[in-house]
Parts: structure tokens; sequence; C-alpha cells
């Protein structure tokens, strides 16, 4: 499949770019993951859906062996300590669970796996190192146990999030505290108490502010800059604006990332998801239970139905999307199964391919599948934006198979056989018609054996 060239639209600059790797045989991409003190929500599964489509197209650009992508896991959090608390468990058993709950929700929702998943608790000494050079440097100073960035010292903080001075401060939700020299100024480093995960620094026990490991980590894989940096639109400030000082300030380059792309915000049945209003949806719960629309559903249908909003564009999560793109999926999977192909293809292949190029614009390429006319062109052009058909119809499958009574269809089938067998032909057909009313889709094998799936 040809694809033109491919052009995002940049945070940094708020326009559509070119996109130009440092290093087209080495691309490399960062994304903020989870912090794993609870299950992911649906909100959350956006930028993994969103950046792993990213991930794809990049790959089939400079091909698979030329594309770093790099989700880190937040595995030391004030919330992580108090849930753990609140749970009576040790902080090592509530993030190694949830942690694979999460590995666990987002291959069924379709998503590669990371090139690295680096964990922050694994790169203290990287996260140690940024804070020595901001020390040395004049942008960082060390107070009463506590290591923080002096914002003033970088003239160009705020370039991302092109916010005034009191609507920073207003979004960075400020503490008060005696040792801070200025209002904005973050922390990098904090001591902990004895029952808090902690490790020893210059500065005494402690760990780290949360803005510092996205920069440790990013730069133990990707470099001092590197070409994408993605994640919510919530974290345009403060995380990714402190996130490119410390870089900046302690590589002394520009950018940290040449290119910021964010996900915009989800909203389910119109309503801003919160635990209060009662509409607060995981990843897991749509997977594994019946809580949203009355039913399960499948990975293939979440990310179709995420896909169909373009990533920059707020998304309404409701059950309407979701059985509508359930109800593509059937049709796309039927056409598959048949392989025959109904017209002329034309220049489907490059169109969808454009449309990907055009800033992920996925509402496009998702409308250029419902007039595919080429079964290998819809499959392939399926799996660049990660949805697998025959996964999906394995998962209807399953799904319908445990809702019926496999034991009874078996032995009336096995009764059909032996009335076929005895060539009692009025029986034969009267199990057939019982199955038949049951849902049951019969095909029988040149073998002599029969086998069954449910209608659909």
């Amino acid at each position: 499949m040809s694809t033109p060239a491919l052009r995002i639209y940049n945070t940094l600059t708020r326009t559509k770019e070119a996109f130009s790797p440092i290093d087209p045989a080495n691309v490399r991409m960062y994304v903020c993951g989870p912090t794993v003190y609870d299950y992911a929500h649906i909100g959350n599964a956006r930028p993994l859906i969103v950046f792993d489509v990213l991930y794809r197209l990049l790959r089939h650009l400079h091909g698979a062996d030329h594309v770093r992508y790099v989700r880190n896991i937040t595995d030391v959090d004030d919330k992580i300590n108090a849930r753990a608390a609140e749970r009576g468990v040790t902080i090592r058993e509530l993030t190694e669970e949830t942690n694979r709950i999460f590995q666990a929700d987002v291959r069924a929702l379709g998503c590669l796996e990371p090139d690295v998943q680096p964990r922050a608790t694994e790169h203290i000494a990287q996260m140690l190192a940024i804070i020595e050079k901001l020390i040395a440097s004049g942008h960082a100073y060390a107070a009463d146990g506590h290591v923080l960035f002096d914002v003033p010292s970088m003239p160009a903080y705020g370039r991302l999030s092109r916010r005034s001075l009191d609507e920073m401060l207003a979004g960075a939700r400020v503490d008060v505290a005696p040792y801070k020299r200025g209002d904005m100024d973050f922390v990098l480093w904090k001591p902990s108490k004895d029952n808090e995960p902690g490790w020893d620094s210059p500065w005494g026990r402690g760990r780290p502010g949360w803005h510092i490991e996205c920069s440790a980590m990013s730069w133990a894989h990707l470099g001092e800059t590197f070409d994408i940096h993605g994640g919510g639109i919530d974290l345009v400030f403060p995380h990714h604006e402190n996130e490119i000082a410390q870089s900046c300030c302690a590589f002394d380059r520009e950018v940290m990332a040449n290119y910021w792309m964010h996900n915009g915000f989800l909203q389910v049945e119109g309503e801003k998801m919160s635990k209060s209003l009662g509409n607060f949806i995981t990843i897991h719960d749509l997977l594994h239970t019946e809580t949203f629309g009355g039913r399960k559903w499948p990975g293939e249908a979440l990310r179709l139905a995420m896909l169909r909003t373009h990533y920059r564009q707020p998304i309404d999560w409701t059950v309407k999307a979701l059985e509508e793109a359930e109800s593509a999926l059937r049709r796309w999977a039927e056409f598959v199964r048949k392989g025959e192909t109904t017209g002329d293809s034309g220049n489907f292949a490059h169109q969808f391919a454009a449309a990907l190029a055009d800033d992920l614009n996925t509402p496009l390429a998702v409308s250029l599948l419902h007039d595919a006319v080429d079964p290998a062109q819809l499959d392939a052009a399926l799996k660049l934006l990660g949805v697998d058909v025959r996964k999906y119809s394995d998962w209807i499958e399953s799904e319908t198979r445990s809702s019926v009574d496999v034991t009874a269809i078996d032995a009336l089938i096995a009764a059909r056989i032996a009335a076929r067998a005895a060539k009692n032909w009025g029986e034969s057909d009267r199990i057939r018609d019982e199955l038949v009313a049951m849902g049951v889709v019969l095909m029988d094998n040149k073998d002599g054996t029969t086998s069954w799936e449910m209608k659909r």
C-alpha cells in the first residue's frame, strides 16, 4: 500500500507540518503511559489507540526495524501509595497486578506492544543525573529536603501551552511552601517518610516528582532530542511543559521533541466522565462486564468506535457508537470471509493511505472502508488501523457459544448424523428444523461430520 508523505499537527507550533524525522532509519516516539494504581478508564484508551495507529503507520512508512516506540509505566506516585494503603497491600503488589490487567486490556484493544515499556522505579539514577545537571546549570535548587525547578530561569517556559502567567498558576494547582523561590517552581525531588518509597540522593532519602520521570525515561531510551512526543490534551500543562523545561535546560537543547501530538477529551453519553455521575467506565469493564449498554463489548468494536472521531477532536462515548461499529465489523468480516471482489478497486489503497497520512484522519479512512470492493485491500487497510475482523468473528463465536447449551446442540447433531446414517430422513429433517429454530447454522462436511455456528 503506497503512502503519501506524512503530515501531523504539531501542538508546539499550532500548525500541520510535514513529518521529517531526525534519522529516517531510527524514528523515535515517546507517549506517556499509565500510572498503575487502578484500572485504566476508557479516556485512557484513546491515546493508547491513537498512537498505536501512528506507530503502525510509521512502521509502514519507514520499516518495522526503523521505528522505536517508548510508552512508560509510572510505578511510583502518591496515588499508588494511597491506594496500596487503602487496600492493605504492598505497593509492589498493587503495581504488578494493575499493570498485568492493563497489559491484557491493551492487547484486547488490538494495540501492538511498544518497543520499550520503561518503569519509573528502574530509572532513578537517570532522574538524579538530570537533577544534578539542572542544579549545576542554575536551573534548579535544593531547599528543605526538596529540589525544585526554577521556572524564571527558563525564558521560553510556557511555549508549548501558550498560557498567561495567571492561567499557568491556576493550571499548576500551585502549592504554597516556604522553601519555594517562586510560585511556579515545581518539584523535581521530595523527601519520603519511613512508610513511603524512597531512594538515597544527595538531598536525602526521597522520591521523584512526576514530571522528572518522563524526562529521564525518554532520555534513557530515545536520547536528548527525539521525533514525536504524544499524550492526552490534559498533559500539555503542566506535565509536558515541565518535561520540556527539565530536558531542554539539562541538555542545553532548543527542543525536547520536534513534534508534540495530543488527543482530545472524552465524555460519556454527552456528559463529563466522573465517578460522582456514575459514568466512570474502565476498559476492563467494557471488555468483561455488562455495565455499559447491558453487555460486554469486543476490543475491535471499542477500537473502531474510537477511530471514527478524529484524534484531536472531543469524542462522545456512546452505546450507539459501539453498536454502529459492530454493525460495520459484521459486514466487513463477512466480506473478507467470502473473498469475492465486487468491482473495480480504483485508487482505494492510495486514498486510504492518504487519509491516514493527513494527520491521522481516521474518520475519512473509516468512511472509505465502507466503499471497499476488494476483500484483500479491505483487510490490509483494517490491519493498518489495527482492526482484526477475524479476531472479532472469533469473539462473537465464543460469546455466542458461551450463551447456548453446547452439550444439547452437540447431542442433537449426533442424533441427526445417526438418523441420516439410518436413512431416516424424516427424523433427520425434524432435528435439523429444531436446531434451526435454536439459531444453529449447520454445515455438512464431505467427511460425514457436521460443523455448526450460531446465526449472526
